[in-house]
């Protein structure tokens, strides 16, 4: 059972993210970090809210994250692809009401699962990396690793030519992230692009009302692939960038990663986000307490499977 605390900023596949991590028998979700993202903040955990009220988790506190980046700058959001709310067509009802905990429950969470926690980050690392600033290093070593959706390594990106969005989102975050954390697992776009499903998987997984997100999981599918074939006119599907983030922790038999330091550029003029690693022939693939893990390919087949049996367990 992998303890888990999730970053996220939901959004279409952070929620599916989340009702994956839910419905998982080898997870255990012990908190969720709400951020801006997506959507703002407040809207983020708005729709957390309205997920675990659905699951009937009430006992799963959500703390309240970051409202900007780092830097400064002004959020940018994308209703375009996950809609005004986050949810597509979905309006998270106003009666939903969950008290919101404040930053410091992330430090009582990690000692209460001292070694045996996993965090989990498929949003802007602005939240994660203001618990490194606020904890410190020896402190975050208490979690066993880290999963953080992000980067495009020698692939282009998503926002800009060179940069994936939740890197682009905070880079002066994921960058203090990818090098003051230890034992990170990251998926990129090389891998996270080709986690595609297909509105056929949806069907079969909607065929029937299996659990409490089952009626939610077509209309907001939905809404995603019809944005994301308006950028990419051939895809079959929609791609589950934290879906498979989550899918990686738990199946890390069905993916492969390279070991590599990885950086974020905070060359605002130029290259603002891009992932950066040494891929030379030459470069070493000895691990050390710097070193990242980079996905870099997957078993396609079981990742669909996975997702089919775990969205529809009862």
């Amino acid at each position: 059972m992998n303890n888990v605390l999730m970053f996220c900023d939901p959004g279409i596949d952070d929620s599916l993210a989340i009702m994956y991590a839910l419905l998982n028998p080898k997870i255990n979700v012990v908190g969720i970090v709400s951020s801006y993202g997506n959507v703002s903040q407040q809207q983020a955990t708005q729709n957390v809210a309205y997920l675990l009220k659905l699951a009937g988790r009430d006992d799963i506190p959500i703390i309240a994250g970051a409202r900007s980046p780092l830097s400064g700058e002004i959020a940018v959001f994308y209703p375009e692809i996950h809609g005004e709310e986050g949810l597509g067509p979905i309006h998270p009802p106003e009666t939903v009401q969950r008290e919101v905990v404040n930053f410091d429950e992330i430090f009582k969470i990690i000692d209460n699962y001292a070694y045996n926690l996993v965090v989990v980050d498929v949003g802007r690392s602005t939240s994660l990396a203001i618990a490194f600033l606020l904890g410190g290093g020896e402190y975050l070593r208490k979690v066993r690793a880290f999963y953080s959706m992000g980067g495009a390594f020698l692939v282009p990106g998503n926002v800009t030519p060179v940069a994936e969005a939740n890197f682009h989102g905070d880079a002066i975050a994921a960058n203090l992230v990818l090098n003051k954390l230890r034992n990170i697992f990251i998926t990129p776009l090389n891998v996270t692009n080709y986690a595609i499903i297909t509105p056929e998987t949806i069907l079969k997984i909607t065929s029937q009302p299996f659990n409490a997100f089952t009626h939610l999981i077509k209309p907001i599918f939905d809404y995603y692939t019809t944005a994301y074939q308006k950028l990419d006119h051939s895809l079959a599907g929609s791609p589950l960038h934290d879906v498979f983030t989550v899918f990686a922790l738990v199946n890390p038999e069905q993916v492969q990663y390279v070991n590599r330091q990885a950086s974020v550029s905070i060359d605002f003029a130029n290259t603002k986000g891009e992932s950066v690693a040494d891929f030379r022939t030459k470069s070493s693939e000895q691990i050390t307490e710097n070193t990242d893990h980079i996905a870099i390919s997957f078993n396609y087949d079981a990742f669909v499977k996975d997702f089919t049996a775990v969205m529809t367990t009862r």
